[in-house]
């Protein structure tokens, strides 16, 4: 493809820049009483309402122009066909065929992996049947009643968020717990109020060689022998999900007890894999399909629509706007339902892992800004946190407003009062409020007009600062699984156009392989002198205070 800044859509956004920047988003609906119903529409359990970004009628053609350019209709199909568009890696991406619920053929290298995929979820729904229904039991003969999974990165993020979200849907028959940290205060407070009797621990590691993750899985390896003194007791308290058998098989797990993790899914879109153990075992295997079922619904939603009525396509191309036209490389993640507090951070990983990026997909670096700075919290507490500077900072700071209609565990006067500030947020946000309309309000109030001229540039807010509304029916398993899925799909649409591979993470290799090299340093009494000056001192410090606290 020829460089995306080249091609006459992009050179047309380039020229709009300007206006856009100069008109209110509150004039465009005053300009247009129909402007909702034409930026705004319903995928799945989801409305997106997307009419308070600063778009209009023609810079809104230009981007789905863009994106035509770009050829996204190809690449989409290249992805769900199996093609091996993670080019860096020689790997295709086919997360989408973990939930294929209508399971047609999905073939790679002329194998339908639909038949490893199927294998591989009956034996997810055995195995969860086994421990919530109580045949599978501990070393004792003690039924299982936690779950400790142990992961990091996608191995952790997804199912820690989901399970989450969804405990109004857990019976409470299987508590999960996770450890991702290797700072052993996690574990050991993690660890410390539970029975090694009745503790299952997943360990999730594609290659089983993760330091984290190996390290954690060892210490609870150790905790449970100072319990059963009998190396048997692993087999019936530990099972794996790697693709290293002679690894699982070496620490102690059976065969029979590992679950299947392919190179053809990412560590960060892989929760509808084995690596949801942790959900179906809190939830049961039933409510897990259903989370399946619900991307799978965003999966066909965004395959077959057009692109001037697909959610995934249009959110991406109000980052575009916002981010890479406009300047604005900060978004924020602000759900108004309190199960989705990890929503954010699970984000935050999926979206800056994906696309933050300099190069191209051969190589060349890019002219341009790809990937927003993600971050977020809860609404509500974000409002007593950081709603200032989104407010009334110089910076303008996108952001997606998530809410539900119905709360998933209702409590009479609390779903009301949480959706008010859901919806006055946004307003405030767009409209702000003027010098003369706080000058009339304190006038209102009986202030002087020398307090009003005092007070008066402390309370103007400009406005004008972007938002999407995502308004959900409910947050259930179904209506989750669209809504990881409908930003799974922005993410790819943003690479496509960006023209960088959303999915290889070459960014977070480096860091662990000097930390390899330095673990060693910290184990001996003398230094290498292989570092920085500043690098080399730190560790000597280090080590010099450590020896101190020890004597």
């Amino acid at each position: 493809m020829a460089n995306v800044t080249s091609l006459k859509a992009w050179q047309s956004l380039l020229t709009r820049t300007e206006q856009a920047q100069q008109t209110p988003i509150k004039a465009l609906f005053a300009q247009d009483e129909a402007r909702f119903q034409k930026y705004s529409l319903q995928a799945q359990n989801i409305l997106l309402d997307y009419s308070k970004n600063p778009v209009d009628d023609a810079t809104l053609a230009d981007l789905l122009a863009l994106v035509k350019e770009v050829g996204l209709d190809n690449w989409r199909d290249r992805m769900f066909h199996g093609d091996r568009i993670n080019a860096t890696e020689n790997r295709a991406v086919l997360h989408t065929a973990l939930r294929n619920r209508s399971n047609t053929p999905v073939f790679l290298d002329g194998v339908n992996v639909m038949d490893a995929v199927n294998r591989e979820l009956a034996r997810i729904k055995n195995f969860v049947n086994a421990v919530r229904k109580g045949r599978w039991r501990g070393y004792s003969g003690k039924r299982i009643t936690d779950v400790v999974n142990i992961g990091i990165g996608g191995s952790d993020l997804g199912p820690r968020m989901v399970t989450q979200a969804l405990k109004p849907y857990a019976d409470d028959r299987i508590r999960v717990h996770f450890v991702s940290n290797v700072d052993g205060v996690e574990i050991a407070n993690t660890l410390r109020p539970l029975n090694p009797e009745r503790v299952l621990f997943v360990v999730a590691s594609k290659t089983f060689t993760t330091s984290e993750t190996m390290t954690n899985a060892q210490t609870a390896r150790n905790w449970l022998m100072s319990s059963a003194f009998d190396e048997r007791a692993v087999a019936k308290h530990f099972v794996a999900v790697s693709s290293n058998e002679a690894a699982v098989k070496a620490f102690g797990i059976r065969p029979e007890n590992s679950f299947q993790m392919w190179d053809w899914v990412g560590g960060r879109f892989s929760l509808w894999s084995a690596i949801g153990l942790p959900i179906a075992l809190q939830l049961g295997f039933k409510q897990f399909e259903e989370l399946l079922s619900g991307a799978h619904e965003m999966d066909l939603h965004f395959r077959d629509m057009p692109f001037e009525r697909n959610a995934p396509v249009l959110l991406a191309l109000m980052t575009l706007w916002n981010s890479t036209f406009l300047g604005r490389h900060s978004q924020v993640i602000l759900p108004y339902d309190w199960p989705l507090q990890r929503f954010a951070a699970y984000l935050q990983q999926a979206e800056m892992e994906s696309n933050g990026k300099s190069v191209d997909r051969v190589g060349e670096r890019v002219p341009y800004t790809t990937g927003a700075v993600i971050w977020g919290q809860l609404g509500i507490d974000g409002q007593h946190a950081f709603y200032q500077y989104l407010h009334q900072s110089n910076t303008v700071v996108p952001a997606d407003f998530i809410g539900s209609i119905e709360s998933s565990t209702p409590v009479r006067g609390h779903h009301e009062k949480l959706m008010a500030n859901f919806f006055a947020q946004t307003e405030a946000l767009m409209n702000g409020i003027s010098a003369e309309e706080v000058a009339r309000e304190l006038a209102g109030q009986g202030l002087s007009e020398q307090e009003i001229e005092r007070l008066l540039p402390h309370k103007v807010h400009q406005g004008n600062r972007p938002t999407n509304t995502l308004l959900l029916k409910r947050l259930d398993p179904r209506t989750l699984g669209a809504l990881i899925a409908l930003y799974e799909h922005k993410i790819f649409v943003l690479g496509v156009i960006w023209n960088i591979c959303s999915f290889d993470q070459w960014g977070v290799e480096l860091g662990k392989t000097l930390a390899a090299r330095i673990l060693p340093e910290l184990q001996q009494a003398q230094n290498e002198g292989r570092h920085d000056g500043s690098t080399e001192n730190l560790i000597r410090y280090f080590k010099q205070q450590r020896e101190k606290l020890k004597s």
